[in-house]
């Protein structure tokens, strides 16, 4: 064997023999990493779920590798005076200091009757059941017209027109000589007569005017059955109306219709016979009291609302129809229902949570099914209990510590929130940089790109990370020139905006050592 061949070999036992302390080095350091998170588990805690630090909002229900990065799950356990079980045991703690501070407020749930009021607009219209139709019951003429324009306001008893009738004429002289012929038999023909005056189509007035009078009336007066105003004119002067022509059609104004338009998802609270009140802009200062008369049987594709009819007192005629309204539907009917201030819920989208006061200011979130809601309360069909305390405000500063996903407690004088704010006594100050913490690990370099650098890295005890690659961003000084792909490496890394980045880079004496010895081979390599 020669020279060179002897330099080979003991430079291969130098490379094999390099390699295998480091793996036994990478071996020892995962074996301490998983003893040291074993031994930050609470003593005889039991955990509440594992996950994966890089993705928190997963959960499985045991150990195991994760799916996500190539790591072992790490158990998350519950904070000391929890009941710990599943994620509604788990409390939020604040110190009594901490509370006064965030203003937080408390209110007792209740059981009672859930007003449904909610508001709807529409618009004023006639109330076309408080109408009168004025018709030509005989032949005749309009030789007199009182009322000349659509919408004259008319009162009750008011003359309206004044027509000439010939069968009215004729059946006024068959009531007077009738009843002016003499004997004990001739009171069936004058109530005959009379009878007929009322088939011919007088009124009972005009009769009566004609017995007082004694006299043919042979021009008569049509006065207006009701107070109101004329919706429609079909009479003029001259006119020659037919039997059964229409001569004016009359609407009153003592009460009005307004059309709410209603969302179909409130239909279900809405019944005939509410009361409701109503506001108009054209009548400031004014409210007008009135019932739901009915709710029509159709709802409109496009805007998703119902009519609902409601019928309004209208004293004075202030409420016109085209005018816009609002309207407040404010009834309570129904069973007594648990009942919390709406402040009270938080809604995720796909849960109602609400965060529960319990003694020794701590706070529990609880899943809660709701009802309905109305003037400020929400009905609670199932998570509570009447005579419980529920948070009402500030529930979204302690909703966020307990995050929902995780409930895990990291408030009540705890040091440990990174990068967030520290609560000091009475007020808040932003966490110094000092205590931003920094974590070291070792690796090898996999992969090198323009701003991002792939490592695979032993287990990280302080943050609870077993053994895999991952990529992080490059230190802003960029990397040392001695660093390439499969590059041994120590590093610092700490959190930031988007992940892990690394503070320093370097690499690890076992590299170094491996650089110098090779240049020390190469001259025997020559001879």
């Amino acid at each position: 064997m020669n020279n060179n061949q002897k330099i080979t070999l003991a430079l291969t036992a130098i490379v094999i023999a390099l390699a295998a302390v480091g793996y036994g080095a990478y071996q020892l350091g995962a074996r301490k990493s998983v003893v040291a998170v074993a031994s930050t588990a609470p003593a005889g805690k039991k955990p509440l779920y594992w996950h994966d630090p890089m993705v928190p909002g997963q959960r499985f229900d045991k150990p195991g590798k994760s799916p996500f990065m190539d790591m072992q799950l790490v158990p998350v356990y519950a904070q000391e005076g929890s009941s710990g079980g599943d994620d509604d045991g788990v409390n939020v703690s604040i110190s009594p200091r901490v509370e006064q501070n965030l203003g937080v407020r408390t209110a007792t749930v209740t059981r009672g009757k859930l007003a449904s009021g909610f508001s709807a607009v529409g618009n004023v219209a006639f109330n076309d059941r408080d109408v009168a139709l004025v018709q030509a019951r005989s032949s005749g003429f309009v030789e007199r017209l009182y009322a000349r324009a659509p919408l004259d306001p008319v009162r009750k008893g008011q003359a309206l027109a004044e027509v000439y009738v010939p069968d009215w004429v004729a059946a006024q002289e068959e009531f007077l000589a009738a009843r002016a012929m003499a004997g004990s038999d001739t009171a069936g023909l004058v109530d005959g007569a009379r009878q007929r005056m009322r088939l011919a189509g007088m009124s009972e007035g005009q009769i009566h005017g004609v017995e007082s009078t004694g006299k043919v009336q042979a021009r008569l007066t049509i006065v207006a059955p009701i107070s109101g105003v004329i919706a429609e004119l079909g009479a003029r002067e001259g006119l020659t109306m037919g039997m059964g022509a229409p001569l004016f059609r009359i609407n009153g104004l003592s009460t009005v219709w307004v059309n709410a338009e209603v969302p179909e998802n409130m239909l279900a609270q809405l019944r005939p016979g509410d009361a409701v009140e109503a506001q108009a802009q054209a009548v400031p200062g004014s409210v007008f009291k009135g019932k739901v008369s009915a709710i029509l049987p159709e709802v409109n594709p496009t805007t998703r609302t119902a009519t609902a009819r409601i019928e309004l007192a209208n004293p004075g005629g202030k409420l016109l129809p085209g005018m816009f309204a609002s309207v407040t539907f404010g009834a309570q009917r129904g069973a007594d229902v648990l009942q919390v201030p709406s402040a009270a819920v938080i809604q995720t989208g796909t849960r109602s949570v609400v965060m529960l006061a319990q003694a020794g200011g701590k706070f529990k979130p609880v899943d809660v099914e709701t009802g309905s809601e109305g003037n400020g309360l929400t009905e609670i069909r199932k998570g509570l209990s009447e005579g419980q305390q529920v948070v009402i405000s500030a529930q979204f500063l302690i909703d966020s510590e307990a995050s929902l996903t995780g409930t895990v407690t990291r408030m009540g004088g705890m040091d440990k929130m990174d990068g967030m704010q520290k609560m000091d006594g009475m007020q808040m100050k932003p966490a110094a940089p000092a205590a931003v913490a920094s974590h070291h690990a070792e690796g090898k370099v996999e992969q090198i790109g323009k701003d991002s650098i792939t490592i695979s890295h032993g287990p990280i005890a302080s943050l609870q990370w077993g053994p895999m690659t991952m990529g992080f961003k490059l230190p802003p000084t960029g990397l040392p020139a001695n660093i390439k792909v499969g590059t041994q490496v120590a590093f610092d890394i700490k959190k930031g905006e988007r992940g892990f980045d690394i503070i320093t880079i370097a690499a690890s004496k076992a590299t170094s050592m491996d650089g110098m010895k090779m240049p020390m081979a190469m001259p025997g390599a020559s001879k």
